[in-house]
């Protein structure tokens, strides 16, 4: 066994009595141990988070939606995307036309963003789960029906499934001069019936968003056979990061080809932001705390004074000794790292399973308590974190101490 190690163990580790320094060692390994248990906490919180919104969102968005770079819409049938059809890995692509539209609905006017879907749209997603009210049917023989975000729904009187009176949906029509004497002439005007109420629990969706047949769509926007997005689900065990990867090739660079978090790539960076600057904050904290490791040292080295004599007597030198110091205070930052780590993971364990802390009750609260995904890359990069601070923070103070009293 490495003898500056041993005996570093001895002194941390071995049954004495409980003085005032191994009182203020204790101490440190438990300021380092905390400090490393609540970033464990809070970065497995904070993936919760993380975990909820890409759930929410995977009820909307599709696992790969392809838009065009320039312009609004584009024609899908082509060779190309016909060769993006043919791949194997892809179950299910569904054509979508979406645009801003004014809705009238007895009396009671707003903004939405329509979007028209193809009929397997259904099957695109978990959608139906999201439903609170009627039912994902957007035609039939006779009448085009509307699924309304319930915030939108709201907005526009509380309507509910089953109304007798249509939804006016009013849109510009394109190229053409608004005629000022008589500006309804320059709309265009389709109707749908309330066939459904949704609610994913986003805003940017619930409080928007109006699902309707996409051959009312194209109709409202003057289109023929165009397209906003072509959206993708594939197939189980099919890697969305290869199959991005194929599609990108063949449509080459006039169009985007993003996964769900691509297509929400403002909230998850939002999200990852606020996990690694919560870390540096932490990390200050943790800085701090080995500041304990340093005052035990101090207090280590002046009161060992007398081993220090006998190691010298025994043909020690200073490096030696100083090295003894150096693995007493890394022992101290990997102990409490260890122990921090291991009483984050069971306090993240615990509330996953028990949900100590509660966000809320009510309707306003999708989910009670808080999320927690407790991630093993989080756990590697706290500890080789806490290792290296505790490295830095005792190896100046070592030398410096052991030029002043390991003479």
């Amino acid at each position: 066994m490495n003898f500056p190690l041993y005996i570093a163990k001895r002194y941390l580790f071995s049954k004495k009595s409980h003085n005032a320094i191994n009182i203020i060692s204790i101490v440190a390994v438990c300021g380092v141990a905390v400090a490393t248990m609540a970033t464990v906490c809070s970065m497995s919180v904070l993936n919760g988070f993380r975990g909820l919104a890409t759930e929410m969102f995977s009820a909307f968005d599709p696992e790969l939606k392809i838009t065009p770079v320039k312009g609004k819409v584009f024609d899908p049938n082509t060779i190309m995307f016909q060769e993006i059809s043919s791949l194997p890995e892809i179950d299910l692509i569904v054509e979508s036309l979406e645009d801003n539209v004014m809705i009238n609905y007895r009396g009671r006017q707003g903004l939405a963003i329509l979007k028209g879907v193809s009929d397997n749209f259904v099957s695109l997603t978990n959608f139906k789960s999201t439903l609170v009210d009627g039912d994902t049917i957007l035609k039939n023989d006779i009448n085009n029906f509307a699924l309304l975000g319930s915030g939108r729904a709201g907005s526009i009187g509380g309507v509910n499934t089953g109304f007798v009176f249509p939804m006016e949906i009013d849109a510009p029509k394109r190229n053409v001069k608004v005629n000022l004497s008589n500006p309804i002439t320059s709309v265009n005007r389709e109707y749908a019936y309330i066939g459904g109420i949704f609610s994913v629990n986003q805003v940017v969706y619930d409080d928007n968003y109006i699902i309707v047949p996409i051959e009312l769509a194209r109709d409202l926007f003057d289109y023929q056979k165009e397209v906003s997005a072509l959206e993708i689900k594939l197939k189980d065990g099919a890697s969305v990061k290869e199959v991005q990867a194929k599609i990108q090739k063949i449509s080459g660079g006039d169009f985007y080809v993003k996964d769900r978090y691509q297509q929400q790539e403002d909230t998850f960076k939002m999200i990852n932001i606020e996990k690694w600057v919560t870390f540096l904050i932490l990390s200050f904290i943790l800085l701090i705390a080995a500041f304990n490791v340093i005052g035990s040292l101090s207090m280590l080295i002046i009161d060992k004074q007398a081993d220090v004599i006998t190691l010298r007597n025994l043909g020690a030198d200073n490096h030696l000794i100083s090295r003894i110091f150096l693995f007493e205070g890394w022992l101290i930052s990997a102990s409490g790292a260890v122990a921090g780590i291991g009483l984050g993971v069971l306090l993240c364990l615990g509330q996953q399973h028990f949900g100590w802390l509660r966000l809320g009750t009510g309707d306003n609260f999708s989910i009670t308590a808080y999320p927690v995904i407790v991630s093993s890359s989080d756990l590697l990069f706290v500890l080789i974190t806490v290792l290296t601070i505790g490295f830095f923070s005792v190896l100046y103070p070592v030398r410096y101490l052991a030029k002043k009293w390991l003479r």
